[in-house]
């Protein structure tokens, strides 16, 4: 396993996987974690899973086998900021979840995520998607979205 880190910073995060490998996207909320999974060269994002939250020792458990099963090497969560770029009670959250995900040993990046259910759910307008269909597929899109920009910002200058 990589060096756990946690950590906004992409550089430091590209630094602890010098070799790339899959990445995993989260967005987690109250309820459910959205998961999402790109391939080892960084290039595309997919949306993956959805997992109901319980107590977070089972969640645990099974975000580690999914983990594991996927031969993920680094984490992407998302960190819901306010608008003007100031912590939410939510961030705290979210940060909170990292930190206890970190046991896991993989590599860490917390990554701007203001935008992106917004983004996926007028996606899922446009596209005429029922109200339960969208209930469904939103986190998981969500945690794409979120991946996808962390590649996108992890690649660039490379």
């Amino acid at each position: 396993m990589t060096e756990a880190i946690l950590t906004s910073d992409r550089a430091a995060f590209r630094a602890a996987l010098p070799h790339g490998g899959r990445l995993i996207g989260m967005d987690v909320g109250s309820k459910t974690i959205g998961l999402a999974l790109c391939d080892a060269g960084w290039s595309i994002a997919s949306p993956a899973h959805t997992v109901s939250r319980g107590k977070f020792s089972k969640d645990k458990i099974a975000l580690a086998a999914f983990i594991e099963q996927q031969q993920v090497k680094g984490i992407v969560i998302g960190l819901p900021l306010n608008l003007d770029g100031s912590e939410s009670p939510r961030s705290q959250a979210s940060r909170a979840f990292a930190r206890n995900i970190a046991a896991l040993g993989h590599p860490i990046l917390l990554w701007d995520e203001r935008w992106s259910t917004q983004a996926v759910t007028r996606t899922l307008l446009e596209a005429d998607a029922s109200r339960a269909r969208r209930g469904e597929l939103v986190d998981k899109l969500a945690a794409s979205y979120i991946l996808q920009g962390a590649i996108d910002g992890l690649m660039a200058g490379f």
